[in-house]
């Protein structure tokens, strides 16, 4: 039998349709990752790490999944590129984007390789993460 992971994944969107974006990403990570267990409210939210005129949508989930960390890393990225995605930064500087997905924790995995790091680095640093993420953390995860 194929063991089931739980993965915590934050969402951002702050070109187009912000709220549609973050709706069609899910939908997609329910299908080509796992089904999605819990979904935090959807919240707005200044840009952080760079200046844009342009605020975000950021949401929190969690799914079941029976990928890998790498393969649920390179599943986001390609739902990412399928929705219009270009690159995560600019010479280093974060950009506008149509969709950003992050992997924020897999079951209790310490992961760190030049390509993936769980728990996410930064998370804590981004009440645009925490609030969500608080909303649908299970007491005990």
């Amino acid at each position: 039998m194929t063991k089931e992971h739980i993965v915590y994944l934050a969402l951002g969107a702050n070109l187009g349709d912000r709220r549609r974006a973050i709706r069609q990403a899910i939908v997609r990570i329910a299908e080509q990752i796992g089904p999605v267990e819990r979904q935090s409210s959807l919240y707005e939210t200044q840009p952080w790490g760079f200046s844009s005129p342009h605020a975000f949508i950021n949401a929190c989930i969690c799914c079941r999944t029976t990928m890998s960390p790498i393969q649920v890393l390179r599943a986001t990225q390609r739902i990412e590129k399928e929705m219009g995605r270009v690159e995560k930064t600019h010479d280093e500087v974060y950009q506008d984007r149509c969709i950003d997905i992050d992997i924020l924790l897999f079951d209790h995995l310490n992961i760190q390789t030049p390509e993936l790091t769980i728990p996410h680095p930064l998370m804590h640093e981004r009440e645009f993460v925490m609030v969500p993420l608080r909303e649908i953390l299970k007491e005990g995860e």
